[in-house]
């Protein structure tokens, strides 16, 4: 991931040029298409399966294929950025977006749902890497503080808008489409975005571009197929033999990977993953817990959809309706963490986000297991609004905490690795879905017994969830205490590092 320290020399906008704006525009409304993308799917998933026919397999490949597909074309995705030109990959990306969400809507059966899915991950792994990197090469540096807390509020506004953008469209009901309009409905947002970035976006690309590592891509993208395929299908299948041996199949591939990417290093000094980054102690720990971190989100998102929609027959609008404290829970203690309290307490608000989400999770457990099938949204508020709390005390100055340690010139590779791993994680725990829930419930249960099925296995997902919270708390001890932005003298070199184009590659 070298090929993220080099510099654009792109001719920026001048400050009075309003084209940068519009491109603003442009970028961030495909991320958030990205993230409501992300979020809408898992509403719609009960509904999907009802429809189409769909096994529990197949409703986890739905998310995790997307996520898998989004998690491996990340670094290449970055990469591809640097070489050919953001503006050209990125409107290459959103096309693809927008096609895939077109096969989607139109999927005649779960298999084809799936490949579109997968297809979709793919495509945004080609145009989510280019936002950030357009916006460096875009605004001149005087700018960027306002333009990337505008990408803030944009990421908390996709978190909130998901879930309930998708219900109000399942409600809705258009057309008698039932589930499809929530992949059609990004048609008309690509089309536009395709026509007004070929017009607004300026082009851009990092000057001394390296070769695409192809077999580190090709071993990345191996692994992780051999770890997550078993873990997705094992259940069903019963577990077989094949499944253990590409399980461990896929260490040996990683293994290889490690072996592969130190050669390339020390021939080219052009691998795909910078290794010598594992070095550093604080990065080496928030590798870990971003990816542990992802794993507890993938399990938590899903099993709490099928509990709501599927173990308590609530409507698509209501299960929206009641994730709203979450994501304003969120927002709020993210926006917190960062202005004031990291600030002054460093690496323990990070601990404290961890223990108290761990808190609401044992007492959503705890409401859950007292109120049974009985249980009201309100009841709901309280370990969600603790849950949104510990997640934004997290979440925020999380990136800022890995990367105080690491050299100036391995900022930009880090981040994109940073958010490569998490999604791995969030594909990992996807596919774990398939142990802590489903693992607990059996293939034939009478109509009588699917809702007390369904809250128990809940329930029992939810105690790994809060077992993989307190790892987490032990995990970020080797983060450094006070993250190096937040030493007085020390915040301008990292946070321009930061904010070089390959951040999010």
């Amino acid at each position: 991931m070298t090929f993220t320290e080099s510099t654009d020399t792109p001719a920026q906008p001048a400050s009075g040029d309003r084209r940068r704006w519009f491109a603003l525009a442009i970028v961030m409304t495909a991320a958030f298409m990205d993230l409501v993308d992300v979020t809408i799917v898992n509403i719609a998933i009960p509904s999907i399966q009802q429809d189409a026919g769909a096994s529990f397999s197949q409703i986890q490949w739905i998310t995790a294929g997307y996520a898998l597909a989004f998690a491996a074309g990340l670094i290449t995705g970055g990469r591809l950025g640097d070489i050919h030109g953001r503006k050209r990959i990125f409107l290459l990306g959103i096309g693809g977006f927008t096609v895939a969400s077109a096969l989607c809507g139109l999927a005649v059966n779960p298999e084809m749902l799936v490949a579109s899915r997968v297809l979709q991950g793919g495509m945004a792994a080609l145009m989510v890497p280019q936002v950030l990197a357009i916006v460096h090469a875009t605004f001149p540096a005087h700018e960027r503080g306002k333009v990337f807390g505008l990408f803030g509020a944009i990421v908390g506004l996709g978190a909130v808008s998901g879930p309930l953008l998708g219900a109000l469209l399942m409600e809705g009901n258009l057309f008698g489409l039932e589930w499809r309009p929530i992949f059609l409905i990004n048609l008309p947002v690509g089309i536009a975005g395709l026509i007004l970035g070929s017009r607004f976006i300026t082009e851009s690309k990092a000057p001394r571009a390296l070769k695409l590592d192809l077999v580190g891509v090709a071993l990345v993208t191996l692994g992780l197929l051999m770890l997550l395929y078993p873990l997705t299908r094992g259940r069903e299948l019963g577990w077989p033999l094949w499944g253990y041996a590409s399980m461990a199949g896929a260490l040996v591939v990683f293994a290889a990977l490690v072996a592969y990417e130190r050669r390339k290093s020390a021939r080219d000094g052009s691998p795909l993953v910078e290794l010598s980054l594992f070095r550093v102690k604080s990065f080496a720990a928030g590798i870990a817990v971003q990816t542990v971190f992802g794993l507890a989100l993938g399990v938590f998102f899903l099993v709490w959809t099928l509990y709501m929609q599927i173990g308590l027959g609530w409507s698509p609008l209501r299960a929206g309706l009641t994730g709203v404290p979450f994501s304003l829970a969120v927002s709020t203690a993210a926006g917190m963490s960062v202005q004031k309290l990291v600030p002054r307490f460093g690496r323990k608000v990070l601990q404290a986000g961890a223990l108290v989400m761990a808190a609401g999770v044992l007492v959503y457990v705890w409401e859950s297991e007292r109120y049974g099938l009985g249980i009201a949204s309100w009841q709901m508020a309280l370990p969600l609004v603790v849950m949104g709390a510990g997640m934004g005390l997290i979440v925020a100055p999380l990136t800022d905490a890995v990367l105080s340690q690491v050299p100036r010139e391995h900022a930009g590779s880090a981040s994109g690795l940073i958010n490569t791993v998490q999604q791995m994680g969030n594909a990992l725990g996807l596919g774990l879905v398939s142990v802590v829930f489903f693992g607990t419930i059996s293939d034939h249960l009478a109509p009588a017994a699917v809702g007390p099925a369904f809250v128990d296995a809940f329930q029992h997902a939810l105690g790994w969830v809060a077992a993989v919270m307190g790892v987490i708390f032990l995990l970020m001890f080797a983060l450094p205490k006070r993250p190096a932005q937040h030493v007085e003298g020390a915040s301008e070199p990292v946070a321009d590092a930061e904010r070089e184009p390959a951040m999010a590659s």
